[in-house]
């Protein structure tokens, strides 16, 4: 575990791109970005206790902060996976360029879904105006480089790692952020081309967030495609967790253990998949 604080102590001295950092500068962009989601966050929780206007049956600032939490969540992973690539590669122009196209569309979609909140207005499946709908079709756009960035530091982890990186955790990484991108592509397609059930979520059942289930609000009355979503895009997450598990208590079992919570994941995507697509609530 040593390079993580290694990378994490590096980051923090703050060394620049060429000759002396590019860890640094990456981690210095993920960091401005992951602050702007919590500076959005804490005025959308304020919002929330005051503002009563209603989209879908539930507040205006939901959408924003799920997005807030889920960006900031996702951006975390890339920062705490950063140190266990290869330093002369962190230290390069490819790591750098993809945490800045992850750092600037992340922001621009949050910004937009806030904005949209503070409207009054549905940031998603809107087009009701010209700028709507070209600010719909930009954020879509946006979302697809973001997740691709984060499959590009996926892949550094795999082929250029740390030579003390651990194992399990690298491993676990390298593939949570490249399989986790790859599905999330997968159902954020489904998500928004409207094809299964028409502009939304919803499949069958009421079209309404208002009776969702706790949180998350996902459909209690029929399918709802945000489920498959949200267990793609947090492969990024479960499989280095899984991984670090496997490095401290099962060493010898990493390979095993990754491969079995790999196809864990991707069954769980597959079947809540089905489940929404056949108008059956998660829960």
């Amino acid at each position: 575990m040593n390079v993580l604080f290694d990378g994490s102590t590096t980051l923090m001295r703050g060394q620049g791109v060429t000759g002396s950092a590019g860890l640094s500068s990456a981690g210095r962009l993920l960091i401005v970005a992951i602050g702007l989601q919590v500076a959005l966050a804490l005025p959308s929780l304020v919002a929330l206790m005051f503002d009563d206007r209603l989209l879908n049956g539930i507040t205006v600032w939901s959408k924003p902060l799920k997005f807030q939490t889920s960006l900031t969540v996702m951006l975390g992973t890339v920062l705490l996976l950063l140190p266990l690539i290869e330093t002369t590669v962190r230290e390069g122009w490819g790591v750098w360029l993809a945490c800045l196209v992850g750092c600037v569309t992340a922001s621009g979609e949050v910004l937009y879904i806030t904005l949209q909140a503070a409207r009054g207005r549905a940031s998603h499946f809107n087009g009701e105006t010209p700028i709507e709908a070209l600010a719909y079709g930009l954020m879509g756009i946006a979302a697809v480089f973001l997740v691709l960035s984060v499959l590009a530091i996926g892949l550094f982890l795999l082929f250029r790692p740390a030579p003390d990186a651990p194992t399990g955790l690298r491993l676990g990484g390298a593939f949570g952020l490249i399989l986790g991108s790859l599905l999330t592509l997968v159902t954020a397609l489904a998500l928004g081309s409207g094809r299964i059930a028409g502009p939304g979520h919803w499949v069958g059942g009421i079209p309404t967030d208002a009776s969702g289930l706790f949180l998350l609000g996902w459909s209690r009355s029929g399918g709802d495609l945000r489920v498959p979503h949200f267990f793609a895009t947090h492969i990024m997450q479960t499989l280095p967790i899984a991984g670090l598990v496997l490095d401290l208590l099962a060493p010898r079992l990493v390979a095993a253990g990754l491969v079995a919570a790999g196809t864990l994941s991707v069954a769980v995507v597959a079947a809540t998949f089905a489940q929404a697509v056949a108008g059956r609530p998660f829960f």
